[in-house]
């Protein structure tokens, strides 16, 4: 399992700005040795996952995609928010998300873009850390008290942009506001030119598995326009979506 670990660690050093890396990099941004991360490659190459076009600079093969599809195949939430995010898309002309934690962060699960927001390219998958983020901050505000002063006691709140929150008190009132009112607007926090809405998703117990959320151009959509537009609609998609917790 030790093996395991390491090719696990391996692949998840590759990201959009590390696409291609040789041994000696992957070595520093992985703390294995030369050694583990050469015989990680040979495995990870043999197996199909991994390869090097010029016998030195390594990168990931389009099989990794079968590893994701295997989770969203057998995710009953991932497949069921599909459907429901392509119909609200279809309906309202905007960008989806559906996100569970994992972590300190996000992970995408679910999502359809009409209008590219962000300059992050965002897919299922994608990671986005929790405190400066409209799911993320939905996500913590429903969390039991005792993880939530677990994350918040490790937490470094990193400013993104002039907006971010990095005060720990402002952060803890924003959480209880959130946990109150039901929803999550975080305006310009992680990137500067985007607004996002968040709404839990429950069970029937009233833990938040999962979070969905809009997300759009902070000029063409106004906070009250969030509000009062789209959140009755974000609202009666996570009941929708729901069901298939019970």
């Amino acid at each position: 399992m030790t093996s395991l670990a390491r090719g696990l660690i391996v692949i998840q050093a590759f990201t959009q700005q590390n696409p291609q890396m040789t041994i000696s990099q992957l070595s520093v941004r992985t703390g294995l040795s030369r050694a583990a991360v050469r015989r990680c490659l040979y495995t990870l190459t043999k197996l199909g996952f991994a390869g090097a076009e010029d016998g030195s600079r390594y990168s990931l093969r389009p099989r990794m995609l079968t590893l994701s599809h295997t989770y969203t195949a057998s995710s009953t939430l991932s497949s069921a928010a599909q459907p429901i995010l392509e119909r609200m898309s279809a309906s309202l002309r905007e960008s989806f998300s559906v996100a569970t934690l994992d972590g300190d962060d996000i992970v995408y699960i679910a999502r359809t873009t009409v209008n590219r927001v962000m300059a992050v390219d965002l897919h299922i998958g994608s990671r986005l850390p929790a405190y400066c983020t409209s799911m993320g901050r939905i996500l913590l505000a429903y969390l039991p008290p005792d993880q939530l002063e677990n994350y918040l006691a490790r937490v470094s709140l990193v400013p993104h942009t002039t907006r971010t929150v990095t005060s720990m008190e402002k952060l803890r009132m924003l959480l209880r506001n959130i946990r109150r009112n039901g929803y999550a607007l975080c305006d310009q926090e992680y990137e500067v030119g985007l607004r996002s809405l968040a709404v839990p998703v429950l069970t029937p117990t009233g833990r938040a598995v999962a979070t969905l959320n809009l997300s759009g151009s902070a000029p063409r959509i106004s906070a009250l326009e969030m509000q009062t537009r789209f959140l009755p609609h974000l609202r009666n998609a996570a009941s929708e979506l729901a069901v298939f917790l019970r």
